[in-house]
């Protein structure tokens, strides 16, 4: 199977990223209603219903009052994205990001404390037709550029660097929780847009709240760093562990994770950074290799990521191919990758 992927320097969402979200709006319905929600029409009444027990949806007034509540430097860019996009108030709640639907993602992501770092690496698993293709350089509020993995319609990010020296990375957190909060995604590019360091980011994360059950990693260019366990059905718990996977403090889903090998990946990368003779170079190529590496066609790796903070730089892996990118030297342009035959399990 081949996947294009792109590298786009794009400052603020303008006329290009309309012509995206408009090429991209079934997906992205899809993406917030479920898909047996996605051909409603455009302008029709919110008569939509979630499920999860989390009672009625949204209005698109009560997106933007949490947004305005809990991200409110975001609110400017938003409004802005909604007047882009015309007044249809389906597609302002899900420029909102504000109580999305499920969606169980794998990943796993690591600290590099040693030589060569710090660094962050981190590996996204996915199915590969739900990936967005675009990778990107950004530079919202003229304050910090980030550097990151584009996804959703409007600014969500997988993970990213911004040039304070801040790298965030998320994972799926194991539990089928759900609850009236922010998808991950545009909290991930919240950090990024606002935080210098990872004390400001976990302030920010423990206020901020969630829709599913995440685990978001944090590095910055001082080697700082920390994992910080998110739920909307938990309190949110700041570790120093330089591993995550996707399980929290235990495995409250065993289904999932016999399926994700969470356990697994988590021992793997483990036991690599208690071993002495491991080097950063070695560190990423465990997770060029299985477990840690998935080929399930259900969520196979589509990309590998190592940031470099202190050096504002980030490798954009995949077996055979890396593109170094930096603040100071975008290289736009496009990458097909073919990941071969996936394996059906």
């Amino acid at each position: 199977m081949h996947k294009r992927f792109t590298f786009v320097q794009e400052d603020r969402p303008a006329e290009e990223w309309l012509a995206r979200f408009v090429a991209g709006r079934e997906a992205a319905r899809r993406w917030y209603l479920g898909d047996r929600q996605a051909a409603r029409p455009a302008g029709d009444a919110l008569n939509w219903h979630h499920g999860g027990g989390r009672g009625e949806p949204p209005t698109a007034a009560e997106c933007r009052a949490a947004l305005a509540r809990h991200m409110p430097e975001l609110l400017k860019g938003y409004d802005r994205a909604c007047a882009m996009v015309g007044d249809d108030p389906l597609d302002h709640c899900i420029l909102s990001h504000y109580r999305p639907v499920p969606e169980v993602a794998g990943c796993t992501v690591a600290v590099w404390l040693g030589e060569g770092g710090p660094a962050l690496a981190r590996n996204y698993d996915f199915p590969l037709a739900t990936v967005s293709d675009r990778f990107e350089l950004t530079d919202w509020s003229g304050r910090r550029r980030v550097i990151g993995k584009a996804q959703r319609p409007w600014g969500g990010l997988h993970d990213g660097m911004n040039d304070d020296g801040l790298a965030v990375a998320m994972t799926f957190g194991g539990s089928p929780a759900q609850g009236l909060g922010f998808a991950v995604i545009l909290i991930v590019r919240y950090l990024l847009e606002t935080c210098g360091s990872v004390g400001e980011a976990i302030e920010a994360l423990v206020r901020i709240p969630i829709a599913l059950s995440h685990n978001v990693m944090l590095l910055d260019r001082h080697g700082d760093h920390a994992t910080v366990y998110l739920g909307p059905d938990r309190a949110p718990a700041v570790t120093r562990d330089r591993v995550t996977t996707n399980h929290q403090e235990t495995v409250v889903w065993p289904e999932l994770a016999a399926r994700s090998l969470t356990v697994e990946r988590l021992r793997v990368v483990q036991a690599a950074l208690a071993d002495p003779a491991t080097t950063l170079s070695t560190l990423v190529g465990r997770f060029l290799e299985r477990p840690v590496y998935s080929r399930a066609a259900r969520s196979p790796t589509a990309y590998t990521a190592v940031y470099r903070p202190a050096e504002a730089r980030v490798d954009f892996i995949w077996p055979g191919t890396i593109r170094d990118q930096r603040f100071e030297r975008f290289d736009e342009g496009e990458y097909d990758h073919d990941f071969g035959d996936l394996t059906p399990s």
